[in-house]
């Protein structure tokens, strides 16, 4: 491929504005993982079926497998990398643990970002909201019970901080 077949784009990544050359087949997962080393987004079936490569563009979720890279392009993007850190976790990361709904972990980061963009729109979801909300979120240990009880356990956390 030549110099001049790349696109330039520039987007905000976890707060952070990024600049650089993409190939216009290029998914956003690739650039992710592969470019900038945000390993969160998990590469699982590349077809948009398992969300486990789900974050929030413009803070609707999103498969990151799906999107080419240049639609990138002056969007605001967050990757399970921009929730909390290692001294703080983010209320749903939280949850999750203290919840013990994190098996194998796989799927775990595309459904905290589906939960997220959730609670953001709706702080107080319904059992069902949160169900219709992570549907696109596979998860083959747990059976979904824990990962909801947890959600709902931080959308009541949420509430109870404000």
């Amino acid at each position: 491929m030549m110099k001049e077949d790349l696109v330039e784009i520039e987007f905000t990544l976890n707060g952070s504005t990024i600049k650089l050359k993409v190939k216009p087949n290029e998914t956003l997962l690739d650039v992710l993982r592969h470019r900038l080393k945000l390993t969160g987004a998990k590469k699982g079936c590349d077809t948009g079926e398992c969300g486990a490569c789900t974050v929030l563009m413009d803070g609707k979720p999103v498969n990151s497998c799906l999107i080419l890279a240049p639609k990138a392009n002056g969007k605001d993007v967050l990757t399970i990398e921009g929730l909390g850190s290692r001294d703080t976790l983010h209320p749903l990361q939280e949850a999750l643990i203290n919840s013990n709904a994190v098996q194998c972990g796989f799927c775990i980061p595309g459904i905290i970002m589906s939960a997220k963009a959730l609670l953001d729109e709706d702080p107080n979801p319904t059992r069902e909201d949160v169900q219709e909300a992570i549907s696109g979120n596979l998860c083959r240990c747990t059976g979904y019970v824990p990962i909801i009880e947890a959600i709902l356990e931080a959308s009541k956390k949420n509430s109870e901080k404000k």
